[in-house]
């Protein structure tokens, strides 16, 4: 019986003395994470890394990175830093540009859209590919609302658990370079429609060129439709609505 207390007493002993060498360097997340030459370090992510911060997390290819709050803690926790992440964050977004204004300014700590799949180029975005998520920062031009986003289409492929940026997406096109085109001219209650080819691509309310199939001449239209799209006072009114619609996003 008086060994096993012994037994006891060196145990809560050791205790004592390993319990600090196991305990990690406290650590906070930066307000915002950024990095200089595309290789993500501890340092970038953590205020007090310490010989840590040289510790690499992942690699940054495009101007922001995406990275699992949870992966990053767990490596942190195996370089020694403790990061307790009482705010529940899960994704950590690195920025490759500057925060301090500008296009470059970013948001700390907020809840933000992100995809919940990936997106090929061209796929339009439908509300189920959409959803919440907290994240340590986030590009200026996120949108703050999943109506400003949905029925757009990926510029280039998206990946899940990225945050959505305005940026990434534009409208659907509706004509396509090559397509033939009806062109119609209306005004005071006077309508004239031609066929012309399309020399390019645009979506809706964007300006394109049009050849008239009969005369060979280029005109300046708005896309209006599928393979329709407006020359005259039409034009120029459905052009208008659409800058101001891309103004409010």
């Amino acid at each position: 019986m008086r060994a096993f207390s012994s037994a006891l007493a060196l145990a809560a002993a050791l205790s004592l003395v390993v319990a600090p060498a196991l305990a990690g360097q406290p650590v906070t997340l930066k307000a915002n994470t950024t990095d200089t030459n595309g290789t993500i370090t501890l340092a970038d992510l953590f205020d007090n890394a310490g010989a840590a911060g040289s510790v690499p997390v992942a690699a940054r290819s495009g101007r922001v990175a995406v990275l699992d709050a949870g992966v990053v803690q767990t490596l942190a926790r195996r370089n020694g830093l403790d990061w307790p992440n009482a705010e529940g964050i899960r994704r950590i977004v690195v920025s490759g540009d500057s925060v301090g204004g500008g296009a470059g300014t970013v948001k700390s700590n907020v809840e933000v859209l992100t995809y919940a799949r990936s997106l090929a180029a061209g796929e339009a975005v439908q509300p189920q590919d959409l959803v919440y998520a907290k994240v340590a920062v986030a590009p200026s031009d996120t949108p703050s609302d999943a109506d400003q986003v949905i029925g757009l289409v990926a510029k280039r492929p998206l990946r899940a658990g990225a945050v959505v940026s305005l940026r990434d997406v534009s409208a659907p096109q509706v004509i396509k370079a090559g397509d033939t085109v009806a062109v119609t001219y209306e005004a005071e209650g006077i309508t004239l429609t031609l066929q012309g080819k399309a020399m390019a691509s645009a979506a809706m309310g964007d300006g394109v060129s049009i050849q008239n199939i009969s005369s060979k001449k280029t005109i300046q239209a708005v896309a209006s439709g599928p393979d329709q799209a407006l020359v005259g006072p039409a034009a120029t009114q459905l052009k208008s609505a659409n800058r101001a619609q891309i103004a409010l996003r």
